[in-house]
C-alpha cells in the first residue's frame, strides 16, 4: 500500500495565490492575525498530523472496523488514542469562534486541514467532521442557554455531534418521518422512533455525542412542515453542565457498509430519550438545512481527498511499474519501460490530477464563500455570498463525488490486477468513497436542486453572475491561452444554449427536469471545472509568488489546464445530446407493477 503524502504546494497554491483566500478573510474580519506565515504553519503541522497519526490507521481501520458490544461502539485499534491527539492538538476548534474555545481562523483553513485528514484515512475523518455541522447549526438557531451548554464541550471535541434525519420507511422523503416528540412539564420533550445510516452515530472516542434529532410534535402538520429539531444527548447533564445518566438512546446496530468500515454508521433507536426543542416549532427542515449544506462542502473535500489519495497511489506505482517498451524508450537499459511513459497511463493519471485539482479548487471556494456568509457584517456581502453558495453547492457536491467515483476506478486500472486486490489499498478507495453521491443527497437531488430552485425559482440571477466571472476569465486569459480561453468560451456557449433547452423542457413538463437532472449537473460541472483549471494556469502564468515553487510545478499548471480542455471537457457534447433527447425513451418502457 502507498502512503499518503499531503500535497502542501498545490494546497497552498490553491488556497492563497488562485483563490486568495487569506487575503479575503483579513479584509473581511479585519483579522491580521490569520497572516499566510500562520495559515502556512498551521497546514505544515496538519500534514505532519494526517500523514504520522491518521495515515497509518487506514488499512487496519478497513480491516478491523468497528464492533458493538454491550450497545457501546468500539473502535478499531489507535482510532481512539488519534481522537485524542487530535482534541489535545486544538484541531478541532481552528475556525470556531473564540469566545467559545475557538481559534478564530478562516472555515477555509479547517477545510485545507480536512481535506488532508479525509485523504489520509477517509473513516478516521468522519468522526469529528459532523460536529462542525452540529455546532454551526446550534449557532444558528438555538437558544443562548442551549448554546452555552452544548457548544464549548463541541468545539475542544470533547463531545461530537450528529445529525439524525432519515428513518428506515422514508429515505430522503423527510416529509414521511415519524419520530415523535412528546412535550414534558420541565419544557423538554421525549424522544421515541428509529433513525438509520447515522455517521458516528455511536463511539469511544468523546465524553459525549450530542444528537441533532428530527422528530414531530403532537398536532403538527403533515410532511415537511409538521418537521422540529431537538438536540438529543446520549449522556444527560448534571448540574454543572457535565455528563451524567445514560440517556433512552441506544444503538440498535452498525449497518454493514459496502466501504467506511473503520467508522460506525448506526441505527438509533430513541426510546423516550429526553431532547430539547432547537428554536420553533415545526422548523425543523429548515434549520437542518444549515447543518446539511455545510456537510455537502465536507462531502465535496471526502470525495476530492480521495481522488487525490488515488491519484497518488497511481503515480506511484506507474513510475515503479515496469512494462511493455515505449516509444520513445524511457529505460533504454531495462527490459521494460515504466508504465508512465506509455500515453494510456498518463491519460488515467492525468484525468485523476486534473479532476484532484479542479474539485479542491472548487470545494475551497465554497468554503471561502461560508467565510464571508460567516464573517461579513454587510446585508449585502452576506446575500451574494448566500446565493454564490447556493448555486455552487449542488454543482460541487453533485459533480465531485460522481468523479471521484470514476478517477478511483482509473487508479485500480492503473495499477491492473494489482489494483483489485486488497494489498495495494487502491480498491478499498473505491469502497470508501461511494457513498459520498449517495448521502447528502443524491446526485439527482443535487440536480434536481440546482435546476428548480437554484436556477429556475432565482430566474437565472445567480447563474448569470457565474457566467459573467467565467467570461471575464476568457477575456483576461485570452492573450496567454487563446485557445484555452476560446474553448472554455465554446463551453460556456453549449451549456447556456442547453440551460435554455432544459428549462423550457421543464417549464412544460415537470417530468422532463427529473429525466435530465444528473445529465445537466454533470454538464455544469465539467464547464466549472474547467473555469477553474484555466483560472490556475493564468495564475501558475503570472504570479508573484513563483519563488515558492518549482519551475515544472507552474509550468504543470497549464499542461494540465490544456489535458482537460482536450480530453475531458469536450463531454459536454455529448451530454447536450443526451439532455436535449428528454424523457421519451425513459419513459416508454413498460415495467409492470404487479
Amino acid at each position: 500500500m502507498y502512503n499518503y503524502s499531503a500535497p502542501l504546494s498545490d494546497i497552498q497554491f490553491a488556497y492563497r495565490d488562485v483563490l486568495q483566500l487569506g487575503d479575503k478573510f483579513r479584509q473581511l474580519t479585519g483579522n491580521d492575525e490569520a497572516s499566510d506565515d500562520l495559515i502556512e504553519a498551521v497546514l505544515q503541522e496538519a500534514a505532519k498530523f494526517a500523514e504520522g497519526v491518521i495515515a497509518p490507521l487506514h488499512r487496519s481501520g478497513d480491516e478491523q472496523g468497528c464492533k458493538l458490544v454491550d450497545g457501546q461502539v468500539i473502535t478499531p485499534d489507535g482510532f481512539k488514542e488519534a481522537y485524542q491527539q487530535f482534541v489535545d492538538n486544538g484541531w478541532g476548534s481552528l475556525a470556531q469562534d473564540p469566545e467559545r474555545g475557538g481559534q478564530g481562523l478562516p472555515l477555509s483553513v479547517q477545510m485545507a486541514f480536512y481535506e488532508m485528514v479525509i485523504s489520509a484515512n477517509i473513516a478516521w475523518g468522519l468522526y469529528p467532521t459532523t460536529t462542525w455541522g452540529a455546532i454551526t447549526t446550534l449557532e444558528a438557531h438555538a437558544t443562548p442557554e442551549l448554546q452555552d451548554l452544548y457548544i464549548p464541550d463541541m468545539v475542544s471535541g470533547n463531545w461530537t455531534g450528529t445529525m439524525c434525519l432519515t428513518e428506515p420507511h422514508c429515505g430522503s422523503d423527510l416529509g414521511l418521518l415519524r419520530t415523535k416528540a412528546e412535550p414534558n412539564d420541565d419544557g423538554s420533550y421525549n424522544i421515541t422512533g428509529t433513525k438509520i445510516f447515522i455517521t458516528t452515530g455511536d463511539q469511544d472516542c468523546s465524553e459525549n455525542i450530542v444528537h441533532i434529532c428530527l422528530a414531530r410534535i403532537p398536532g403538527a402538520p403533515e410532511g415537511t412542515r409538521g418537521i422540529s429539531l431537538f438536540i438529543v444527548p446520549k449522556y444527560g447533564l448534571d448540574e454543572n453542565g457535565r455528563p451524567a445518566e445514560r440517556n433512552n438512546v441506544n444503538t440498535g446496530n452498525i449497518e454493514e457498509k459496502m466501504g467506511l468500515h473503520g467508522n460506525p454508521t448506526c441505527v438509533l433507536n430513541f426510546d423516550g430519550a429526553k431532547g430539547w426543542l432547537v428554536g420553533e416549532e415545526n422548523r425543523g427542515l429548515n434549520y437542518m438545512f444549515t447543518f446539511i449544506n455545510e456537510s455537502r462542502i465536507d462531502v465535496c473535500l471526502q470525495a476530492q481527498g480521495q481522488i487525490e489519495r488515488s491519484f497518488q497511489g497511481a503515480l506511484a506505482y506507474a513510475k515503479e511499474r515496469l512494462q511493455m517498451k515505449a516509444t520513445p524508450r524511457f529505460s533504454p537499459d531495462k527490459p521494460a519501460d515504466p508504465i508512465i511513459a506509455h500515453p494510456e497511463i498518463r491519460r488515467l493519471l492525468l484525468t485523476q490530477q486534473a479532476l484532484s485539482e479542479g474539485s479542491r479548487l472548487i470545494a475551497y471556494d465554497l468554503a471561502g464563500l461560508a467565510d464571508t456568509l460567516r464573517g461579513s457584517n454587510d446585508p449585502a456581502q452576506q446575500a451574494q455570498a448566500q446565493a454564490a453558495l447556493s448555486f455552487l453547492t449542488p454543482i460541487g457536491k453533485g459533480f465531485i463525488t460522481e468523479m471521484a467515483n470514476e478517477t478511483t476506478n482509473l487508479g485500480i486500472q492503473v495499477l491492473g490486477g494489482h489494483g483489485f486486490i486488497q494489498e495495494s489499498g487502491m480498491e478499498q478507495m473505491v469502497r470508501d468513497v461511494r457513498i459520498a453521491s449517495i448521502y447528502e443527497g443524491t446526485t439527482a437531488i443535487q440536480g434536481l436542486d440546482l435546476i428548480g430552485r437554484k436556477i429556475i425559482a432565482d430566474d437565472r440571477r445567480q447563474m448569470n453572475l457565474f457566467v459573467d466571472q467565467m467570461r471575464a476569465l476568457c477575456d483576461e486569459s485570452s492573450a496567454q491561452f487563446p485557445d484555452l480561453s476560446l474553448q472554455l468560451g465554446n463551453a460556456i456557449d453549449s451549456w447556456l444554449s442547453c440551460s435554455e433547452t432544459v428549462l423550457v423542457a421543464s417549464a412544460n413538463d415537470p417530468a422532463e427536469m427529473n429525466a435530465v437532472a444528473v445529465d445537466y449537473l454533470m454538464m455544469s460541472g465539467y464547464v466549472i471545472t474547467g473555469y477553474y483549471l484555466l483560472r490556475a494556469a493564468l495564475v501558475a502564468k503570472t504570479t508573484e509568488t513563483a519563488s515558492d515553487y518549482a519551475d515544472h510545478f507552474l509550468a504543470n499548471k497549464e499542461h494540465l489546464a490544456r489535458f482537460y480542455m482536450q480530453k475531458i471537457l469536450p463531454r459536454i457534447e455529448s451530454l447536450k445530446l443526451i439532455i436535449a433527447s428528454g424523457k421519451t425513451s425513459i419513459m416508454a418502457t413498460d415495467y409492470p407493477m404487479d
